[in-house]
């Protein structure tokens, strides 16, 4: 593979030099980093890193290839890649194709040869931060100029832009339970953990009202992960206000998590660098118990808020590394959400009896809708 100069420009005016990876070009983004040592295609198309450059902090990146049903999406959501080694001989036999044919393919920039410890530490220190990476031109006073148009992600509303732009179904029509997804940019393993658990989906664009979603006559709701900062999506919100308001069933994942306590008056704010990883120690509050999370958000839920409102919202998950918020449970409703991604693709599966916990919530309402 012929690879050509490439440079990451930050938006502090910090230079890094390497090479190109995936197509020659130009992309900006905020730049953030994931600590997993292994799942970078899942990482890749996961919605929730719309418009983020993703620094890889494992040295070696597309070792094993891409396999297509492995994604999470259905292209590559990441706005440029920044690793050490951009791998594109793989050994896995099962692979359709190399990172380079992949990324040349979905027209995706990157680059390689770079100090990622450094980065990472500066990120770490700095904060997370729009960043521009190119190997079409290396003139730094250029790229500082097309940096300065790039808007910061507080304040974004991004869920729309990934989200379906039409509703449709996945799972057994004869299921014993309807759920209703409000799509704000979910993934494929998310709606596999229900469909597994005996769930019939129907999944709808980010701003279907309520009154479309509760036409199907679901026996519950999901709000589901996805990019962007929640404080610009009142659209959201109402709707996870009326759900409420229903008193149906309702799970929330990531930015579902930051949905729901927004519609319950709790603030939310943009984290310093986010949670992004496979190795995230969480408390469950309830049972005492600690799990090792996946996880992927650079927006949190105002712990102070919350301490505000124990009369209405109880904190039953909390991140052991730095205190934050990290699941929550309405206390006259039928509603939790966790702000972790319990289906873990990649990571642990430690927190997937969330999932199972939906379902006895559905069971339970079930039973009285028939009493």
């Amino acid at each position: 593979m012929m690879q050509v100069p490439a440079v990451l420009l930050l938006e502090d005016g910090t230079v890094f030099h390497g090479k190109s990876a995936g197509k020659i070009g130009t992309t900006t983004g905020e730049l953030c980093f994931n600590t997993g040592m292994t799942g970078y295609q899942e990482i890749f198309t996961d919605p929730s890193y719309y418009r983020q450059i993703l620094v890889m902090t494992n040295a070696h990146i597309g070792n094993y290839g891409i396999k297509v049903i492995e994604s999470e999406s259905d292209s590559i959501k990441i706005a440029g890649l920044v690793c050490k080694n951009f791998t594109w001989q793989y050994s896995r036999p099962q692979a359709d194709e190399s990172i380079q044919e992949y990324y040349e393919g979905e027209g995706v920039v990157g680059i390689s040869d770079v100090d990622t410890r450094a980065i990472v530490r500066h990120i770490r220190n700095k904060g997370a931060m729009n960043a521009i990476i190119s190997s079409a031109t290396t003139d730094i006073a250029e790229l500082k100029k097309m940096l300065k148009e790039v808007p910061p992600m507080e304040g974004l509303e991004l869920a729309s832009e990934v989200s379906t732009k039409e509703p449709y179904f996945i799972g057994n029509s004869g299921a014993r339970y309807k759920v209703a997804v409000l799509d704000l940019g979910v993934k494929r393993s998310i709606l596999n953990c229900l469909v597994e658990r005996d769930c019939y989906l129907q999944i709808f664009p980010a701003r279907t009202p309520f009154e479309t979603m509760k036409a199907w006559n679901p026996d519950g709701y999901f709000l589901s992960n996805g990019p962007g900062d929640p404080a610009a999506m009142d659209y959201a919100v109402e709707t996870a206000k009326a759900i409420l308001a229903e008193d149906k069933p309702l799970f929330g994942i990531c930015l579902g998590h930051q949905i729901l306590a927004r519609a319950m008056g709790i603030e939310t704010y943009k984290m310093h660098h986010g949670h992004r990883g496979i190795n995230h120690p969480v408390k469950n509050l309830l049972l005492g118990h600690c799990e090792i999370t996946s996880q992927n958000h650079g927006f949190g839920v105002l712990a102070e808020d919350l301490e505000k409102h124990r009369d209405l919202l109880e904190i039953t998950h909390q991140n052991l590394n730095d205190n934050t918020v990290e699941g929550i449970r309405v206390k006259s409703k039928k509603a939790f959400s966790v702000q972790y991604h319990p289906e873990a693709s990649p990571g642990p599966h430690d927190a997937r009896y969330l999932f199972d916990e939906f379902i006895k919530i559905l069971k339970k309402a079930s039973s009285e809708v028939e009493v």
